[in-house]
């Protein structure tokens, strides 16, 4: 289970990355490393993350034309992230644009194109938000298939979506197509912003992937300790 979890470092504390790596690294294969890391440690977070045996989920969302979304996918898989996503309402042409960039880049560089995955919608937004905010005919599920949908036709691997919507994803886009699910609370954390939500054991049992797990794990005293209660959790499923 520990290819499954990714642990997010969302913090902007080169010496608390650096803590929480040294936690981790016997636990965990991933971390995901979002704007708060990135902008700190910038591009030297790839090496030092590959000194520790991670791989890293870069967590950028990109969204804007699809020639700076490609530039941007391009860069970034020259440098080694192993996985990035992109907002899939960002539209199909975005999303070719950015998997022919990471295709071009990772020949020329002669490495393994990064996993590419398209974010639906936030977990943060609960149905009640979605209908409000964005005033969409269709209902939250609906419209997340319809954006896995379109990623799956852009050539992507997958999708970011919260666990409840694993089943129908699954069923619209095959066994195939990856999963990563936020969202993810054990029973003795704090649910915080999260509103669409699942425990790890739910999860996996509804097929994700992967599961990306942040505060539950950085914010404790021994993130080790709560990695690998996560992870029995996992495993119980």
């Amino acid at each position: 289970m520990k290819n499954k979890l990714i642990v997010a470092l969302d913090t902007d504390d080169g010496e608390e990355i650096d803590w929480i790596t040294e936690m981790l690294w016997n636990e965990v294969s991933w971390v995901k490393i979002g704007f708060q890391a990135y902008t700190t440690v910038g591009n030297g977070i790839f090496a030092w993350m590959r000194e520790r045996k991670f791989k890293t989920f870069l967590d950028l969302k990109f969204h804007d034309i699809p020639n700076t979304v490609a530039r941007d996918v391009g860069t970034m898989t020259r440098h080694g992230a192993n996985m990035i996503n992109m907002h899939a309402s960002g539209g199909v042409d975005m999303m070719q644009a950015a998997r022919i960039s990471a295709d071009e880049a990772a020949k020329e560089a002669g490495i393994t194109r990064p996993k590419l995955l398209g974010v639906t919608i936030l977990t943060s937004i609960d149905e009640q938000g979605f209908q409000s905010d964005f005033g969409s005919e269709r209902e939250i599920t609906d419209q997340v298939i319809y954006l896995a949908e379109q990623a799956k036709e852009a050539g992507l691997d997958g999708v970011v979506a919260s666990p409840l919507e694993i089943e129908p994803i699954r069923k619209a886009c095959g066994d195939k197509f990856l999963i990563v699910t936020p969202g993810i609370r054990p029973k003795w954390a704090e649910i915080g912003d999260q509103r669409r939500r699942t425990t790890p054991a739910e999860a996996i049992n509804r097929g994700a992937d992967f599961l990306v797990v942040g505060r539950p794990i950085i914010e404790d005293d021994n993130p080790s300790e709560a990695a690998e209660r996560i992870l029995e959790e996992m495993k119980g499923a």
